[in-house]
């Protein structure tokens, strides 16, 4: 027979994951204990006691008069430079990167995006879009263009790949770099910050660039979202790039 685990750890276990998914963020406020009590249908004490492991965790500290909040996590440094790529920096970070791709598609260049990558107006773009996540947390959203015509096969082996660099590989295209980076400040609001699991008006930094070839011809023009609460960009020029 199967031993269940005490009911304090269970409702601990539940609150945990809800705070991986990013359903309560770095430094917001946990319903109350009695809210929490009628969430579970326990007592007050049961949920103390939960709530007491998740702060010797490190994840939730107790504000006296305030209440519960979970605790800030340490921001991922993200340098930007000539060659560092998205998988490099999560990792070099301490965390497994992942992404979520919501949109493939090949359509015609908007005028931004045919002059970042000396396009005529009109011509066909791969667009890719997504999230990169850290440890499962949402890090950043991502939509990057590239040229069709050089690329033909491109939106197909992004579909299999999940990496810009390895179907760049595949697509002949050996090595790429960062020519340019314009980094602005924002807030998340609408549909952003609902797929960054992001309180609306939260801060976010926006990137802004383009990588070129060995011969210096635009190759993909980027434009990220980064989560300011989660992630730290660094500028590093004798490194750089994007994955």
């Amino acid at each position: 027979m199967t031993q269940r685990s005490p009911i304090w750890r269970q409702i601990s276990d539940t609150l945990r994951g809800e705070i991986a998914q990013g359903l309560y963020p770095a430094a917001s406020k946990l319903p109350t204990e009695a809210q929490l009590s009628a969430r579970f249908g326990v007592n007050r004490h049961t949920v103390r006691h939960a709530l007491g492991a998740l702060a010797e965790e490190g994840l939730v500290v107790s504000r006296r008069g305030a209440g519960v909040f979970v605790a800030a996590a340490p921001q991922a440094e993200y340098p930007i430079g000539r060659r560092v790529r998205f998988q490099q920096n999560i990792i070099a970070s301490g965390r497994t990167p992942s992404r979520e791709i919501s949109r493939i598609e090949t359509r015609p260049a908007r005028a931004d995006e045919a002059e970042a990558l000396a396009l005529a107006p009109g011509s066909m773009v791969h667009v890719y879009e997504g999230i990169s996540l850290g440890d499962g947390l949402p890090l950043a959203q991502f939509r990057s263009v590239f040229p069709a015509a050089r690329f033909p096969d491109l939106a197909q082996a992004l579909g299999r790949l999940t990496s810009v660099t390895a179907a760049l590989r595949e697509q002949g295209l050996g090595d790429y770099i960062r020519a340019s980076t314009r980094v602005t400040a924002c807030l998340a609001t609408g549909t952003r910050a609902g797929q960054m699991k992001l309180p609306e008006g939260a801060p976010l930094l926006r990137t802004e660039a383009v990588n070129v070839d060995p011969d210096g011809a635009p190759v993909e023009f980027g434009i990220s979202w980064f989560a300011g609460d989660r992630v730290a960009l660094s500028m590093t020029p004798e490194q750089g790039g994007a994955d």
